[in-house]
């Protein structure tokens, strides 16, 4: 695939991430949008390559970061915009255990990173929840993880149906 195609496939994949993410002003969408739009850099990962993918990821994070609701775009930004990505490069590894292990930590680098940003922008901590704060935030987390992982295995899931159903279909349109 010459460069202008994928160039091209890539702009459309940004764009199409970035619409989607301005739905994330709507109510209760602000943790299902940017794991939604995160997914659409399969395309580019699968049809171009790791490179394109990470440009692409570049291009929707830059503008989504100005566009987007503020919760929204942090998760789109810290984590579920570039794992789909992080996830294909970590499971070249092939040894299920370190996969998942690897897996797990970047996630909970993400979601800490990501508790502790959020906590100073919108001046909220479990702290203030008493007794219970204290376990609120590993509680929370706990959830986190296996919300996750049955993200990961869900993306898994996409990515092989897009494999068997879409792929040769695109391949021919931008061949």
């Amino acid at each position: 695939m010459k460069n202008t195609k994928k160039t091209t496939l890539c702009g459309m994949v940004a764009a199409l991430s970035i619409v989607i993410m301005l739905t994330s002003y709507f109510p209760y969408l602000t943790y299902a949008i940017p794991a939604l739009a995160g997914l659409f850099m399969m395309v580019p990962l699968i049809e171009c390559g790791a490179f394109w993918a990470l440009g692409t990821y570049i291009a929707s994070s830059a503008i989504i970061f100005i566009t987007g609701e503020t919760e929204a775009k942090l998760l789109y930004v810290m984590f579920l915009g570039y794992y789909p990505i992080l996830k294909s490069l970590i499971e070249k590894i092939k040894k299920q255990f370190i996969e998942w292990v690897l897996k797990l930590v970047c996630f909970n680098i993400a979601a800490t990173a990501f508790y502790y940003i959020s906590s100073a922008l919108f001046a909220v901590s479990f702290d203030d929840f008493g007794e219970w704060g204290k376990y609120g935030a590993l509680i929370f987390l706990a959830l986190c993880n296996v919300v996750f992982v049955i993200y990961d295995i869900g993306i898994s899931r996409i990515a092989s149906r897009y494999m068997y159903s879409l792929h040769d279909k695109v391949r021919k349109i931008i061949k």
